[in-house]
């Protein structure tokens, strides 16, 4: 599973982050361009960045936290991306629950996916025809990660067009798509103590999360 996650990590990463520009230049640039074209720019992009970034490649939590919080953001949709995974469970909780619910895993996505920044290293990018057009409200972009050794990383994203542009919501690493991989843990948590018990549950891992990069912080500064 940690393996699985730093694969869901580096996917993320690699179609999320961009390099230059203010948040709204990117905003702009993202909403006028192709699905496949804002992937691919990006995806290119963050690699670049990650391999010649010495504060990432040194694991540097603050920078990675940091650079996560500015940069894969934007190009999430996390409220979506929550609300799939918690399936019928969602429609069940209300606004309060889902608006918690939403904020938690989009913590705990944030520690997952910063704490593998830093494996990015000789990974070089290839793209596959992409499923659907710019013309339609969804599409799946498809990728994959081509490895020093071993074989390659195969990588999907779903991307939906919202006035602000295309945005991801779920991703796929060797056939195992993000959402599914915790839709399972979350209704079995709900089905234990309900969604505020998920809620809990999620919001005492980050705690925990949080504290380990306080410590990896300090003890680098």
């Amino acid at each position: 599973m940690n393996k699985l996650k730093q694969l869901f990590a580096i996917a993320l990463s690699a179609a999320s982050l961009a390099f230059a520009g203010s948040a709204m230049a990117q905003t702009d640039q993202a909403a006028v361009e192709a699905p496949d074209v804002l992937v691919k720019r990006i995806s290119l992009e963050v690699l670049n960045t990650a391999k010649a970034d010495k504060d990432i490649q040194a694991g540097n939590q603050r920078r990675i936290l940091d650079l996560v919080e500015a940069k894969i953001l934007p190009y999430v949709d996390f409220k979506r991306m929550t609300a799939l995974a918690a399936g019928r469970f969602w429609r069940q909780a209300t606004p309060e629950q889902q608006t918690q619910l939403a904020n938690e895993f989009r913590t705990l996505l944030v520690y997952t996916y910063s704490g593998a920044l830093a494996q990015v290293k000789d990974q070089q990018l290839e793209f596959k025809p992409m499923r659907g057009t710019a013309a339609d409200n969804e599409v799946e972009v498809r990728s994959q990660v081509m490895q020093p050794r071993g074989e390659p990383i195969q990588l999907s994203y779903r991307l939906e067009k919202l006035p602000s542009g295309w945005k991801i919501y779920d991703i796929n690493v060797l056939g195992a798509w993000l959402v599914e991989t915790y839709k399972g843990n979350f209704a079995a948590e709900i089905g234990k103590s309900g969604v505020d018990g998920l809620i809990k549950v999620l919001a005492e891992k980050n705690k925990k999360l949080a504290a380990g990069t306080a410590a990896k912080v300090e003890k680098a500064s």
